[in-house]
C-alpha cells in the first residue's frame, strides 16, 4: 500500500473531528501528491507527542526555525511505509528517544495550520508515542533544545495546538 493511500485510509477510520477530517481527505483527493512536501498548496505531515504517563511529563523540542515548543514531527519521506510510521520516525529522529511505541488507537488528533512561504499549509496529523521508563533524549540539528515538561506546565510553554494534543493523549490514556 502506498504512503498516500495508507493516509487516505487512515483518516477515513479516524472517528473524531468529523469537518476538519473531511477537509483533510478532500486536499488528498484535489492533490495526489498531497503527502510530499512538494505540494505547495498544502501537504500532510505527521507528528507524535512523547509522553511519559509514569512520569506525568511530556518531552517537547524548541524547533529551530519556528523558536516554539513543540511535538515531535514533520514531512513524509518516500521510505514511510505509513503514516503512523512516519510519526514514529521523526519522533524517533527528533527526540533522540530509543523504544518508543505509539499509543494504540491511531491518530490523536488532526491540525491544520499555515507554515510559513514557501508551503502554504501543514495538514498535520498527530499521534502519541510512549516513552520508555529513563528515556534519555538528545538535540537533533532540528531543535534548539529538547526537554521534559510536567502536564501542568504546558500550557505555559507551548501554544494551544500542543495543549489539545496533550489533553486528547491523556483522555486516551484515561489519566
Amino acid at each position: 500500500m502506498s504512503l498516500y493511500d495508507d493516509t487516505v485510509l487512515v483518516l477515513k477510520e479516524y472517528e473524531s473531528q468529523g469537518e476538519l477530517r473531511q477537509a483533510y481527505l478532500d486536499h488528498l483527493a484535489s492533490h495526489p501528491d498531497g503527502v510530499w512536501k512538494s505540494c505547495q498548496a498544502g501537504h500532510v505531515t505527521a507528528s507524535a507527542l512523547v509522553i511519559d504517563p509514569e512520569g506525568g511529563r511530556v518531552l517537547l523540542t524548541l524547533h529551530k526555525k519556528l523558536r516554539r515548543w513543540l511535538q515531535m514531527g514533520g514531512h513524509c519521506e518516500p521510505g514511510d511505509a505509513s503514516l503512523s510510521a512516519a510519526a514514529l520516525r521523526e519522533a524517533t529522529e527528533e527526540s533522540g528517544v530509543a523504544g518508543l511505541s505509539l499509543l494504540p488507537g491511531g491518530p490523536v488528533r488532526l491540525d491544520r495550520h499555515p507554515i510559513p512561504p514557501p508551503c502554504h499549509c501543514h495538514f498535520d496529523v498527530q499521534y502519541a508515542v510512549l516513552a520508555p521508563p529513563d528515556a534519555a533524549h538528545a538535540v537533533s540539528d532540528e531543535s534548539l533544545d529538547v526537554r521534559w515538561f510536567p502536564y501542568d506546565e504546558v500550557a505555559a510553554v507551548a501554544d494551544d495546538s500542543v495543549v489539545r494534543l496533550l489533553g486528547a493523549t491523556r483522555a486516551r490514556l484515561g489519566s
